[in-house]
Order: structure tokens, then C-alpha cells, then sequence
């Protein structure tokens, strides 16, 4: 017990920062270099397609159309959360106040972080209705297959933060505390070098890891669609990071709003939230459609004929019975001075069926006679088909 008091007390009681952000590949005209939160975010979209592969493959989708649809989609997401994050923090790319003395080079340079999850979403999502209508299918089923595999990619992803040393909160005395390098650029001015600060990066990493496992074990329980999967993420996304948003203490754009002055990302989080609760709320009244498919009208595939019901409709036809050489008779008329005695019609017919023993065979006087007499060509019970042969009682015209 001692020994394990002692290792704790060993341990730090901090998160250290980085010392690694990345690698250099020698190139020919100079190195090549791969940053640590591209590879991050680069993992991210693996690990969230994986998951959305095998949630899609159980729609029954078209083989090959997830990457039909992620080859827009994730182009579109890339460039719609760069655009949202240099909108929302504009001062690094255009100056204070748009003054001029910002560094428009820095709008493509990605790999040093910044990538608005807003703007991703709602660029990446032009993208995905682009693939789909390519490939069939809706862009709802595809939301649903895909909201899971999104919020593991953002939890992936998040970690590239901790690489830059990016985007943490405000100083904490909390034994998780995360340490910055006191010369790194993103170091606040004129506070202490030992500073610990609440490492916000992993505290929506945590809350997006949860949320997968909620939105799977929900999703296994209720079916979510149209869409409502999509929505549910997007409700319990905003409402983490509404409160991990407020803990940040990075350059942002300030908005007043009720007479309340907070970020602008923390009004966007509200925002979405109240209109995907709305929308999950509005979606879930509405009944299900039937059927339930995830390709587009029209685009359902061919219908392959079942050679089963092909053998049963064979099966059902009149056929003769080599055992007891029994004929059908043609449907259009009996003679009914047939060979059977009157015994053998009420001692050996049972349930409307044929004598067994005997053979009915048409008599060349059938247009004389038009007595209801059925053939009964569904009698399965005793192998063969036979002809129920009545006078001229009124129980000759049904067939049972």
C-alpha cells in the first residue's frame, strides 16, 4: 500500500506539454513536413469512416458509395472549417478591427491549427448531398450511418490541439492541469511560467467518446431516421461545448447579444442546439415512412424474380396422379351419369373430395349438362387433384 502511495505521489500531477509536433521527410528540393494535428485529424477521418462503413453497410447500400460520397464530403468539410475559423477569428489574418496588418499567407496554412467544426459540418454536408445524389440514396440515411463515426473523428481530432499547445482554458490549480510552454507563442502574456490550464482539448475529447457510445446504444434501441440520429448528435454535441467553450481563454470574436457578451462560438453552440432539438422534436412526430430504404425514389434496385414462388405457382397447377390415375377434367362441364354408385359417393367422398377409387372421365354429352361440379385443384392432404362429382343437389356449385 505504501509502495502505491508512493508512485502517486511520484506522478506528476499535471499534463505535460508536447515535445513532439512532428517529423520531417527529406525531399530532393528540401524536407517535407507532416504535422502532428494533421496526422490527428488525418487518423480522425479514418477512425469515423470505419465506423460509418460498417453503420452503412447495414442500410443496404449501393457497394462503393460511401467513398463516392466522402470524396465530396470531406473536401467540402476541410475548406468549410478553415473559411468558419478565419470569419470567427479574423485578427491573425486581417488585423485588429480589419485594420490590414493581419497575414492573408496564413488562410491556407491548416497544418498550424484552426478548423472551425461549424463550417466542416455545414460545407462537409453540401459535399455528402453531392455524393448521394451521385450515388442514389438520401442524405438523411447518410447523416444517420455517419453521426457516430463524425463525433469520433472530432474526438480524434481534438488532440491535435494538444500538439500545438492550442486552444486550452484558463489557469486551474486541478491535478489535471495542462502545462504550456512558456515560449511557445500561444503562452498568455504576463502570467507565470508554471501555469497550469484546464486542457479543454481533452475534455471534449471525453465528452465526444461518451456521446459515440450514447448515439450507438440509442440508435440500437430506437432505429433513428430521417435524420434524427444527425439531429440527437448535434443536440448533445452544442451542449458540451457550450461550457467547454466558456473555459477558453484564446482570441475569439466577442458578440453581446441579451446583454450577455460571451464568444461567438458559444451563441453558435446555443443556437444549433435550440434548432436541432426543434427539429428532432418536429421529425419525431411525424410517422415512419414505409418502406423504410435509404436509396432515393426511383433509384431502389431491380427486382430479382423469386424462382420460389415461380415453383409454387407450378406446384398449384392440375396435374395428373400417376398413383391412382386420376384425370381432371376440363372446368367447362361434366356428364353427370357418371360411373360412381350412390354408396361410393357417401361412403367414400370425405370433405368434398373425390372417390379416390374411381376415375372420372367427360362424356362426349357435357354440353348437355351443366350441373356445378368443381374440380379441386388445391387438395394437397392426399397428393393428387380429383374432381368432386355431385347430382344435381344445390352443394354441386361450391368448391371448398
Amino acid at each position: 500500500m505504501q509502495s502505491l502511495l508512493h508512485v502517486a505521489a511520484m506522478a506528476p500531477m499535471s499534463i505535460p506539454s508536447p515535445s513532439w509536433s512532428g517529423f520531417d521527410i527529406p525531399l530532393p528540393w528540401g524536407t517535407l513536413r507532416i504535422h502532428a494535428y494533421a496526422l490527428c485529424i488525418l487518423l480522425g477521418i479514418i477512425l469515423g469512416l470505419w465506423v460509418t462503413a460498417v453503420r452503412w453497410k447495414r442500410r443496404g447500400t449501393p457497394e462503393g458509395s460511401l467513398w463516392d460520397i466522402a470524396i465530396w464530403a470531406i473536401p467540402f468539410g476541410i475548406v468549410g472549417g478553415r473559411l468558419y475559423h478565419v470569419i470567427s477569428s479574423p485578427d491573425a489574418y486581417f488585423g485588429p478591427g480589419f485594420n490590414g496588418t493581419g497575414d492573408l499567407s496564413l488562410i491556407p496554412q491548416i497544418w498550424r491549427g484552426g478548423l472551425g467544426i461549424w463550417g466542416a459540418v455545414v460545407l462537409g454536408v453540401v459535399g455528402a448531398w453531392l455524393g448521394c445524389r451521385r450515388s442514389g440514396v438520401k442524405l438523411t440515411a447518410f447523416l444517420d450511418a455517419a453521426a457516430p463515426g463524425l463525433l469520433l473523428a472530432q474526438a480524434i481530432g481534438r488532440w491535435g490541439n494538444w500538439f500545438n499547445q492550442e486552444l486550452f482554458g484558463g489557469p486551474t490549480t486541478l491535478p489535471w492541469g495542462l502545462q504550456i510552454d512558456p515560449n511557445s507563442p500561444n503562452f498568455p502574456a504576463g502570467m507565470p511560467s508554471d501555469t497550469l490550464f484546464h486542457p479543454t482539448f481533452l475534455y471534449e475529447s471525453l465528452w465526444n467518446l461518451l456521446g459515440v457510445a450514447i448515439l450507438l446504444v440509442l440508435d440500437r434501441r430506437f432505429h433513428f431516421r430521417r435524420g434524427r440520429l444527425f439531429w440527437l448528435y448535434a443536440i448533445y454535441y452544442t451542449l458540451g461545448r457550450v461550457w467547454i467553450e466558456a473555459l477558453r481563454i484564446d482570441d475569439a470574436e466577442q458578440i453581446s447579444l441579451f446583454g450577455v457578451t460571451t464568444r461567438l462560438n458559444v451563441w453558435t453552440s446555443i443556437f444549433v442546439f435550440v434548432a436541432a432539438l426543434i427539429i428532432f422534436i418536429a421529425l419525431s412526430f411525424r410517422g415512419r415512412p414505409v418502406p423504410d430504404t435509404a436509396y432515393l425514389p426511383g433509384k431502389e434496385p431491380a427486382v430479382v424474380a423469386n424462382e420460389a414462388d415461380d415453383s409454387v405457382t407450378a406446384d398449384s397447377r392440375p396435374a395428373d396422379d400417376e398413383t391412382n390415375s386420376t384425370i381432371v377434367t376440363e372446368p367447362t362441364g361434366y356428364d353427370t351419369d357418371v360411373s360412381v354408385s350412390e354408396t361410393g359417393a357417401h361412403d367414400n367422398l370425405r370433405n368434398n373430395q373425390s372417390d379416390l377409387g374411381h376415375t372420372v372421365e367427360p362424356s362426349g354429352s357435357a354440353e348437355e349438362s351443366h350441373v356445378g361440379v368443381t374440380s379441386d385443384a388445391g387438395s394437397e392432404s392426399t397428393g393428387t387433384t380429383a374432381s368432386s362429382v355431385r347430382g344435381s343437389g344445390p352443394e354441386a356449385g361450391s368448391t371448398k
